[in-house]
């Protein structure tokens, strides 16, 4: 049985415990309470003879997902602050902020997105689906 937690909007991926534990797309992270809520995580996902780093971002239930690396300089966006109410992640570096919905860049130097991704929670442990990049 699947149930949907928390707010829903463009980009956000509310928790769901339970069901599509078998997309051949999805990968597991880690359990849920591993991810402090408010803060970001880097992961490295290997898919298709690549490694992907991704932010993972918990703000309550909801989780959001994005690429990792600042789209002005080669800098993990998940060393910077997270702003919960404006739904942006800093570059830690030059101070670009990034929509965590959509991946875009709101501030410069960076006027580039970084892809988002599909994520969720089933069973209590988080997934990600690394083929769903877009923005």
């Amino acid at each position: 049985m699947s149930s949907d937690r928390g707010r829903t909007h463009p980009g956000a991926r509310p928790r769901t415990d339970g069901g599509d534990e078998g997309s051949s797309d999805r990968v597991g992270l880690c359990p849920l309470e591993e991810l402090p809520d408010g803060q970001a995580r880097r992961f490295e996902v290997e898919a298709g003879g690549l490694v992907h780093r991704i932010a993972v971002v918990r703000l309550g239930d909801d989780l959001y997902a994005l690429g990792d690396t600042c789209s002005h300089a080669d800098y993990s966006l998940a060393e910077g602050e997270v702003d919960a109410e404006e739904g942006t992640i800093e570059c830690w570096k030059h101070g670009s902020l990034f929509s965590l919905a959509t991946g875009e860049a709101e501030t410069m130097p960076a006027i580039l997105p970084v892809p988002v991704y599909d994520v969720g929670v089933s069973d209590g442990h988080v997934w990600l689906d690394i083929t769903s990049a877009h923005g």
